[in-house]
Parts: structure tokens; sequence; C-alpha cells
């Protein structure tokens, strides 16, 4: 029979070292084999919390569930109505009667016009409206017609372009009649504009396999825990609730038909960044456009004339909010103030916006509270190179009223699909047949998220957003 015997000795043979050590030829290499990695086992967060989730719920955005495909909200159309035409030819300022062409009553916003309505030209001119027939001006869809607005005063005192390249606005101020005449043969019906926003739906996925889940590393990922993919599936989930924000602040609606993808039908909904900039306050520039209070002030006249909030939330890059500070201090401090909030997510607490890193101004009325904005400065978002569009958004704290229903409504509304006990919100789940999970017949795991979502921006007009 043959013996095969074992080595002597087992593993690496021992070396004879001088007393010396500049003779050793490494000791480093004779000790790698028995001494432990000195290890520092925490997770440095080298770029600070990169989640932006948390931005609408700062702001007062409140949470609803839906049950349809897409919400239907109302809004309020405005009280007094401009009407939009032109003058059939120049009005000279000696003219005392001029040709008016009435607009389509298709057309957005446009109003209408009786006889005897007093109406202002240009803001200053007054004029009595004349030569309306029974039947024009009537409905929402009405053709356009012609008047004769015949100067108050005899003469207009102005000139005014005419013909369809010299399109104006007109207010109805009031109206004027004569003794013993009948009451008006028109009335004016309030009117409401429906809004429709679709929901949208993200998914996301993330797998691991059984021996991956058994691995063990050298990096406490939390709570004393070292197992690698236990930080990929929290990383992966705050990525979905970001991405899942971010969609309900930058989507866009897509055409009724929704975009193909691999032949499938995708539709969008319109987030915030995009009510704004359909029905909005726009103020765009660079930030030498802001560097005195004369721009903030452009803003505040603005505000005017949407019927705004007093106080608002303003969140932008750090480039303009530096803009913003630079401007305030030119103004000699006197901008600043401590005044507590009134709305929204400060409720009514004098320490609330010093304490959520906000810094306060008040002008003209209005009370700003401002604060840099994550997703604006994360060059991997908004704030990549070459970027930087958007440049902050000023959000009214307020609640405003449903003017079909009269009920009270947060401005900023996140929608989510639910019915029955079933909330399409945020839904994981996990398919596998490892770490406890038996419904599948695969040696991995893999972790699901859905979100079926929409977000409602009321009274868009009443923000603004800030753009390069």
């Amino acid at each position: 029979m043959a013996i095969t015997t074992p080595p002597l000795s087992g593993g690496q043979a021992a070396s004879i070292k001088q007393l010396d050590p500049a003779k050793y030829s490494s000791l480093g290499d004779f000790l790698s084999t028995v001494n432990a990695p000195d290890n520092r086992d925490i997770l440095t967060k080298t770029y600070g919390d990169q989640s932006i989730t948390g931005f609408l719920k700062m702001t007062g955005a409140v949470k609803s569930n839906g049950s349809d495909d897409s919400v239907q909200y109302w809004e309020e159309s405005r009280l007094h109505s401009t009407v939009r035409g032109h003058f059939g030819g120049t009005l000279a300022s000696g003219h005392a009667t001029a040709t008016f062409a009435v607009a389509s009553g298709s057309t957005a916003g446009n109003g209408i016009l009786r006889n005897n309505d007093v109406v202002l030209i240009n803001g200053q001119s007054r004029a009595l409206v004349d030569g309306v027939s029974a039947t024009e001006g009537i409905g929402t869809g009405g053709a356009a017609y012609d008047v004769t607005l015949r100067a108050l005063t005899g003469s207009f005192g102005i000139a005014q372009a005419g013909g369809t390249a010299n399109v104006v606005e007109i207010a109805v101020i009031g109206n004027l009649y004569a003794q013993g005449t009948d009451q008006p043969s028109q009335f004016l019906e309030s009117n409401v504009i429906r809004r429709e926003n679709p929901y949208m739906i993200l998914k996301e996925t993330f797998k691991v396999s059984g021996s991956q889940a058994t691995n063990i590393g050298y990096i406490n990922v939390g709570n004393g825990d070292y197992r690698w993919y236990v930080k990929g599936e929290m990383d992966t989930r705050q990525r979905f609730m970001d991405k899942r924000e971010m969609m309900m602040l930058l989507g866009q609606d897509t055409p009724a038909t929704g975009i193909s993808v691999d032949s499938v039908a995708v539709s969008g909904s319109e987030g915030y960044f995009a009510a704004i900039q359909d029905r909005g306050i726009v103020a765009a520039g660079g930030d030498s456009d802001f560097a005195t209070l004369a721009d903030i002030d452009a803003i505040v006249a603005e505000l005017d004339k949407q019927g705004a909030a007093p106080e608002y939330a303003c969140y932008m890059d750090t480039t303009r909010m530096l803009a913003f500070d630079d401007m305030i201090a030119s103004g000699g401090g006197n901008a600043f103030t401590n005044g507590a909030a009134a709305f929204g997510s400060f409720q009514n607490d004098p320490d609330a916006a010093v304490r959520l890193g906000f810094t306060s101004f008040r002008r003209g009325g209005y009370t700003f509270h401002n604060k840099a904005f994550r997703l604006l400065n994360d060059p991997t978002l908004l704030g990549a190179a070459g970027a930087g569009h958007f440049r902050g958004v000023m959000i009214p704290l307020t609640t405003v009223v449903d003017p079909k229903t009269g009920n009270r409504a947060a401005a900023l509304e996140m929608n989510f699909k639910a019915a029955n006990g079933y909330s399409r919100e945020m839904e994981h789940w996990m398919t596998g047949s490892i770490l406890g999970v038996t419904n599948a017949n695969v040696d991995t795991l893999q972790f699901n998220y859905r979100s079926e979502c929409n977000l409602i921006t009321r009274a868009a007009n009443q923000h603004v957003l800030l753009t390069a």
C-alpha cells in the first residue's frame, strides 16, 4: 500500500531575520497575515443628507386619497374680466367716437360688453359703449362683434394704434343709464374654471442573491448591521421616494394619448413647476436681476394683481439666495423682520421659521421666508453644470377656498390612489425564496416599489417660479 504523508510544517515557512531592522526584507510582509485590519466601520456621509423628500410637506402640502384615473378640481375666475379687441383704425386724441372690434368670446379670458357699459382705455380714458345688438356678446363662445365707444368728456385724449396687430384690453368699470330706462336685458353669470390632472405611476426594483444576503462586510450600514445589501435596499427606497417627489415637482402632462414606450402608452401628470409655468408668475433673470429692492418690488406688484397671500416661503438655490441676501442688505437692513409666520407649515409659531432654517424679511406688506433648496443645489440633479434653469420658488403659505363647494383647501395637495383600505401611496412587497420569503422558486429576493400619485396646484397664479 502507498501512504502519503502531509508536510512536516503547514503554511509559509519561517524566515530568519537579523536583529538590525534595516536588513529586514519587509516587516509588513511578515506580519500582514496575522494582523487584523484596523477598520473604521462608520459609513461617512460624504455629501450630507442627500434626500430631498419632505419639501412638499414642509411647504404645507396636504395628503389626500383618490379613486379615479385623474383628479378634477375647480378654481374661481376673476370677478372683473377685461375685454380684448382692437380699434378699427388709429385712435387720435381728439376723436369723440371710435369703433372697437371685440374679440371672439372663445378667446381665453375675454369678457363681453353691453350697451351703457363704461370702459377704461389705457388706464386713463373713459368711454360709453353703444351699438351692441341683442344677440352680440351672448355666451362664452360668441363671435367677434363691433361696438362704438363714445368718449365721456367729448374726446379720448389719447392716441392708440388700430388694426388686428394692435390688440388691447379694456376694463369695464361701471355703467350709465338715462332716467326712466329699463333694467339691462342681459346679465353676467359667474363662472368657474374646471381643471383636471391625471395620476402617474412610478416603479422601482432592487434584488439580492442568497449568497450576498449572508455576506458580512466591514461597514456598519446602520444599527450594527454589516450586510451591504441592506444599504442597497435602503438607498433604493430613498431614491424611489425622492424621484416620486421630483416627479410631483417637475412632471409634465402628456398628450391625451400618452407617449409610447415599447408600443405601450405612458401618461404623465402636471407637476408644480409646470403648473406655475402654465398659469403662474415666472420671474426670469440672472442673479444680478435681484440686486436691489426694486427687483423684489416688481414681484410684489405682480402679487398684488393676483390677490396673493401675505406670507411666502421662498426656496432657492444658494446663488439666488445669496443674491436675495445682498438685495436685502442693500436696503440698509430696514427690510428685515422677526415677525412670526401666520399660515401653513409654521403653525403660527414665532420661532418655527428660525428652527427650520429660514431667514425672513418683509416688503410691501408681504413677509418672505427664505431657505436653500437642496434639489436646486445638488450637482447630480437641478444643480448640475449647464443646468440651473430653475432657481427657486415662492410658495404662498395659505389655503384657498373652493368656489364650487366653499370648502377650504391647501394650495398644494398630494394625491395617492386608494380605495377600501388598499392604498397605492407607497406599495412595497418582496418576491423570492430567501430571508423568510417563499413565494418564488429563485435563489434571490426582489424588493418592489410602486406609487400612483399626482400633485394639485390650486391658485397657481399666486405662486412664483424663479428661472435663469
